[in-house]
């Protein structure tokens, strides 16, 4: 039996109920948060870190279904580099929110000690804690190399990789397999579903043949949203965790008073963007920096190239064009990020976003 196939039958004692979000307000689908603890300029990663706390307990009052953190290294404009880490604070400030990562890019990592950390967070915060994970390293190679160090597989070797990690998960290795005696500690009754990420067609037919809920990166890979989603489609097999397929999207969103102030926001994080694909990553540049830079025409093409893909304009221009986006793709459920500069900024996009759909709460 392939290490697919063994994985078909163990995906655990999660059900549905753990993966499906609920549609709130008179949004037609679940929707979520993506958070990169955004440091622009002039904030400090601890005043990144604050304000991602606050975000998170104020995404539970608006009632935004699961809010996760993304694992990336080596830039400066983001401060979520152990989700792990993170997410034990994010559950100690909140109590019904759905935390996880998205994701630890698994690679980097030993799957043993990803099982113990998950295992530690669900223990913390039982029922709430999902395991997204990725196959890309979350940064440059160099970087990669160091945080590799040690450890002979690659992206190459995701899929045994992910074996290995949810026989630790459920405690069942096979007689006689060579990590049998060890125990993932603590491990009690649940475990947190495992959710495979992607920008492209890999883990989405990887998400399909194992029965895994998917999320893909449509804020940063949009031209390959509907083939993945497609493919994750058609290659889905029903397992103990999923009878049907279950995706998520994530999307660049920004809202603001009207157009005009939602572009201008989103052209910060566009120019940051910019400067990490150049090889110079650094904290997101402020609006008047983006404003004032000189971009060469490759420059400006870029950048225009990057906003056609944020939903940005005023709350209903928002909604309305999350709706369409969810309507072309038929996924499941929503994950909005708006990585922008200024904490109160994100705080108000994401509020108006809420705004827009009625949720069941206010801050």
């Amino acid at each position: 039996m392939t290490s697919e196939e063994q994985q078909e039958h163990r995906t655990g004692p999660g059900t549905g109920e753990a993966i499906r979000g609920t549609a709130r307000g008179t949004a037609p689908a679940p929707l979520s948060i993506l958070d990169l603890a955004t440091v622009g300029v002039g904030y400090t990663p601890g005043q990144a870190l604050a304000a991602t706390t606050e975000l998170a307990r104020r995404a539970e009052q608006w009632g935004y279904h699961r809010f996760w953190v993304a694992e990336h290294h080596g830039m400066p404009g983001v401060a979520s580099s152990t989700p792990a880490v993170l997410l034990a604070h994010l559950g100690a400030h909140t109590t019904t929110l759905r935390l996880g990562s998205g994701g630890v890019m698994l690679p980097n990592h030993a799957p043993l000690a990803i099982a113990e950390q998950f295992g530690l967070l669900e223990a913390l915060h039982p029922g709430r804690i999902d395991l997204g994970l990725g196959r890309a390293p979350g940064t440059d190679p160099a970087t990669a190399r160091a945080l590799r160090r040690g450890l002979a597989e690659g992206a190459d070797d995701f899929p045994l990789q992910l074996s290995e990690l949810t026989h630790f998960l459920d405690g069942d290795f096979p007689s006689g397999h060579p990590y049998g005696r060890l125990t993932a500690v603590p491990r009690g009754e649940g475990r947190p579903p495992v959710w495979l990420l992607g920008s492209s067609g890999f883990s989405a037919q990887l998400a399909g043949r194992l029965g895994l809920p998917f999320a893909f990166a449509h804020h940063f890979s949009s031209a390959n949203t509907i083939p993945a989603l497609d493919l994750y489609r058609t290659s889905f097999r029903p397992s103990a965790v999923l009878s049907e397929p279950y995706a998520l999207i994530g999307v660049s969103a920004v809202a603001a008073d009207d157009e005009t102030a939602a572009r201008r926001l989103a052209r910060s994080a566009a120019l940051g963007m910019l400067r990490l694909r150049r090889g110079n990553p650094g904290p997101i540049p402020t609006p008047e920096e983006a404003e004032e830079y000189p971009y060469s025409p490759a420059e400006a093409e870029f950048i225009d190239s990057w906003l056609d893909n944020v939903v940005l304009g005023a709350p209903g221009q928002v909604a309305d064009g999350l709706e369409a986006l969810r309507n072309r793709t038929g996924v499941d459920e929503l994950m909005v990020t708006s990585h922008i500069h200024g904490h109160e900024a994100r705080f108000r996009s994401y509020g108006l976003i809420a705004e827009a759909y009625g949720l069941t709460a206010t801050a």
